[in-house]
């Protein structure tokens, strides 16, 4: 009989922390850079789109082959592997010359982050038991707020700071040193851990999905610029055949008893249809709306760096926080009803958002938006929670791993488009509105909160297939959010 892993400690759980946050803050500590690179590179609103989508969705499409590649080499060694790509990206993009050298290495950045986020679940899973699992799973699970608010935070004090006169590129070179720790290390606290079958990874799958990300993204983010050619036209019309073509190659693969990258028979479950609307309507929202609110307090605003990164600290506060206690709500009173609860607080955030915006304009102030961004945060929160519970409700727990890697591919290609798709509507209504910043921000979130209210409305319709099973009822999240 095996032995079971060996326990990777309290310094093992901090270090396996560690790495988790990496690419997490990488997300954050960028929109804090934008006004920055652009003074620096004479970067487009279309290159700050792509610098921030093309990490997300190099994350996404290399997420599900992270994983596999963890489970037949070992778990440490892909960990190390991805925490030794995300430095070297790091360097490269600190040391851009140019918005397409900042642009190729922000999406190697992107294959590092997919290659260690993977990981350290699996580890937790695989070595931890009993509280000590419940703990580690739970300090997961609320990693995403601690990490936004030192990225926000952090970031907008090392570009404010300009250190030896480098700007906005400290908040790539933070993370050399961050990678440095980890790899120092993790060989002695860390156990190595594997799969005990080997998992065949989809090639065929992996590209296609890669193409209609990239079908997507690119016309949504050079269409304005280059006035919509045709060409933008047939890139998207080109993702329903892909697309077609990703369901056969999973079908013919599922029929052959392999492993395709997103399983149909598990695409088909409810609660992972209903979770891929979430993806679509309230990832793709947010991580828009950060993007947006990046441009319209630097460039609209004209705050620094610093204050931008502070004016977002009320917001991860409540995020983690509500993230907490958000399983003991749904333990009490069921999914739909806090699910609801959670998308209508979102929606008042928005729409006080919106108050202020109106009322103050380019004279906004990190007080100022705090109740707003406050109220959306305790919504996120509550959002994200149901997201993993709703996909993960029908999903048995032979598939719990496969069920993860799918609910984590969407995530993240969702939160990859997001930029671009806001970008669009963005661009354009501040080109409407003669170049107000403000006003171009107010008509997002007037989108996002038709977008919130429709998800309202469909959780309504489907409320009763919703629910969780009893016993599925007081148990913890065990995947956390990227923001």
């Amino acid at each position: 009989m095996k032995a079971a892993p060996a326990s990777p400690g309290t310094a093992g759980l901090i270090l396996l922390l560690t790495a988790q946050m990496l690419p997490l803050i990488d997300t954050s500590i960028t929109n804090v850079a934008l006004e920055s690179i652009t003074q620096s590179l004479a970067s487009t609103p279309t290159d700050l789109e792509l610098i921030v989508a093309l990490y997300g969705v190099a994350f996404a499409v290399c997420l599900a082959v992270g994983s596999k590649l963890g489970d037949n080499y070992g778990r440490r060694k892909m960990l190390l592997s991805g925490v030794v790509i995300f430095g070297i990206a790091s360097l490269f993009c600190g040391l851009a010359g140019s918005v397409t050298a900042l642009l190729i290495s922000r999406t190697i950045q992107g294959i590092g982050a997919a290659l260690i986020v993977p990981q350290i679940l699996a580890t937790l899973h695989v070595t931890l038991s009993g509280k000590a699992h419940a703990r580690a799973i739970s300090l997961y699970s609320g990693i995403g707020g601690i990490a936004f608010i030192i990225g926000q935070v952090g970031g907008g004090w090392l570009v404010s700071a300009d250190i030896a006169g480098l700007g906005w590129r400290n908040a790539f070179f933070i993370n050399v040193p961050v990678c440095l720790l980890v790899l120092a290390f993790s060989i002695q606290v860390i156990p190595e851990t594997r799969s005990v079958s080997r998992s065949r990874i989809d090639g065929q799958g992996t590209l296609l999905l890669a193409l209609i990300l990239c079908c997507l993204l690119f016309p949504l983010a050079l269409g304005p610029v280059l006035h919509w050619p045709a060409a933008t036209f047939v890139s998207l019309l080109a993702v329903i055949p892909l697309t077609v073509l990703l369901g056969i190659n999973a079908l013919q693969q599922q029929k052959k008893g392999l492993k395709p990258l997103l399983p149909p028979r598990l695409l088909a479950l409810p609660g992972v249809r209903f979770s891929l609307l979430i993806a679509a309507m309230f990832f793709s929202c947010w991580s828009g709306f950060m993007f947006c609110m990046a441009l319209t307090l630097q460039a609209g605003a004209g705050m620094g760096p610093l204050d931008s990164g502070n004016s977002f600290v009320v917001l991860g506060i409540s995020y983690f926080l509500s993230a907490l206690y958000a399983p003991r709500l749904i333990a009490r009173f069921s999914l739909p009803p806090v699910l609801l609860v959670g998308i209508l607080i979102q929606i008042s955030g928005v729409a006080l958002l919106i108050a202020t915006l109106y009322w103050q304009q380019s004279q906004l102030t990190v007080f100022s938006i705090a109740p707003g961004t406050l109220l959306m945060g305790v919504g996120q929160a509550v959002i994200v929670n149901a997201f993993y519970r709703i996909g993960m409700r029908d999903i048995a727990t032979a598939d719990a791993g496969a069920g993860s890697a799918i609910l984590s591919t969407l995530q993240q290609a969702t939160l990859g488009l997001g930029p671009a798709l806001a970008g669009v509507l963005y661009q354009h209504l501040h080109h409407s509105t003669n170049g107000s910043y403000a006003d171009a921000m107010i008509g997002f979130l007037i989108a996002e909160a038709g977008v919130m209210l429709l998800l309202a409305l469909l959780t309504l319709i489907k409320r009763r297939g919703l629910q969780l099973p009893q016993s599925h009822a007081d148990s913890r999240p065990t995947v956390a959010a990227a923001d």
